[in-house]
């Protein structure tokens, strides 16, 4: 089955295919009381949502993976940036999305990428950042990723960006990852004035004197 499994993600349409498990993965979700690991489609509604509140239409995402948020926003941004650290997965997602030019794949570390990329917006953008990372045993944890790429999209000259963390259940102080209460110190601290909560496994960084609505 693992080997199956493997073989699998190497096709060209496994991207497709894991999206037509998003519906079914949600009805099982609310079946089981809303768990802490929310659902992709769950994560598409929140990036849609947060999007449309605060009108805007640049996506920056660090964590391309299989290119499953990229295919589903690619009607709701103008503009959309993916960082993938990973090179097979990078060049998957970059011929996977050749066909539009406004989408646009980056390889590489997104501490080194998103402060050089950020360097050529000009509008305020919504944010969707991988704290998943942390739960990738093959690589070397890194403490300070999740500060960098926070840090370098609220300290940005441009204000109005909304910054949203996916799998925020990784950040438990182990393997040198920091828990939510230290990131979100760290920020009111470094930060003040942004509203900082955490919704259904994503971590949601706004100005003050709003309220998810998910």
């Amino acid at each position: 089955m693992a080997l199956f499994r493997k073989l699998l993600r190497n096709l060209p349409f496994y991207g497709a295919y894991k999206a037509l498990g998003h519906y079914p993965d949600y009805w099982y979700w609310r079946l089981r009381g809303q768990p802490v690991r929310s659902p992709h489609l769950v994560k598409q509604r929140t990036v849609r949502d947060y999007a449309r509140r605060y009108g805007l239409r640049i996506m920056i995402e660090t964590g391309t993976y299989y290119g499953e948020m990229v295919a589903a926003m690619n009607k709701d941004f103008d503009r959309i940036y993916s960082i993938e650290f990973d090179p097979g997965l990078a060049r998957r997602a970059a011929r996977r999305f050749a066909g539009d030019p406004r989408i646009q794949i980056l390889e590489g570390n997104s501490q080194k990428v998103l402060p050089e990329l950020l360097k050529s917006i000009s509008e305020p953008a919504l944010f969707w950042l991988d704290a998943g990372y942390w739960g990738w045993v093959n690589l070397a944890r890194d403490p300070v990723r999740l500060s960098v790429e926070v840090e370098a999209a609220l300290s940005h000259p441009v204000k109005g960006h909304a910054v949203l963390m996916d799998d925020a259940r990784m950040l438990d102080g182990q393997n040198g990852a920091p828990t939510f209460d230290e990131l979100r110190s760290r920020i009111a601290a470094r930060f003040p004035g942004r509203r900082i909560e955490l919704l259904h496994d994503i971590i949601r960084i706004t100005p003050a004197g709003t309220q998810s609505s998910l």
